[in-house]
């Protein structure tokens, strides 16, 4: 296994570590995370180590793909776990922030249903055409969304502190560009979906 695959692999156990120290139910096991006040900000400690868990876990996905192409290391293997990576971050923490109210329930719909969507168009694109690459408003969104959950985490910290919904714009941008660059991925590959 090479290195940008070694880096995608670790991405996808932060990942499962992050939910599972998101869903796992402490106070059964005896272990109560501190929680601390900053403002008018009531910050759980469990949270912050999320974000920093996550915010790892996002640069890890930036430099796998980085070092596989610089050094020619791309492969097949590589591009089904980095998608299974981000799939399994990303949407399982929107999924719960949805669920534990930090997000809007619609936020997780969408752009799963997006995903779902552009990935059926890359399948069949790909078969048909050949592969299928990022536009620029999907790496727009990409940009919006990480760095968007970074500060959900951290309770929109210290944006919260002027009451400004720097996490939430984030978050609403990443879903509209999603919703944006899904309609580019149909336009742009619709004449697959001719009979011939």
């Amino acid at each position: 296994m090479n290195l940008p695959n070694k880096i995608t692999v670790s991405r996808i156990i932060l990942a499962i570590l992050i939910l599972v120290l998101l869903i796992f139910p402490w106070y059964e096991v005896g272990i109560e995370f501190p929680k601390y006040t900053v403002g008018s900000v009531i910050v759980d400690l469990k949270y912050i180590i999320a974000a920093v868990m996550f915010i790892i876990a996002s640069v890890t996905d930036f430099l796998d793909g980085h070092i596989a192409r610089k050094n020619n290391l791309v492969t097949d293997f590589g591009k089904v776990m980095d998608a299974i990576a981000d799939k399994v971050l990303v949407n399982g923490l929107l999924i719960i922030l949805a669920c534990n109210g930090f997000i809007s329930i619609v936020v997780p719909v969408v752009i799963i249903t997006r995903d779902i969507f552009v990935d059926s168009i890359k399948m069949i694109a790909g078969e048909k055409k050949g592969a299928v690459g990022a536009s620029i408003t999907g790496k727009l969104k990409t940009i919006c969304m990480m760095v968007g959950l970074s500060f959900v985490l951290i309770y929109n910290l210290p944006f919260e502190l002027w009451n400004i919904r720097f996490a939430d714009i984030l978050i609403l941008a990443a879903t509209v560009l999603s919703v944006i660059s899904g309609c580019q991925y149909y336009l742009n590959n619709k004449d697959i979906f001719k009979d011939k």
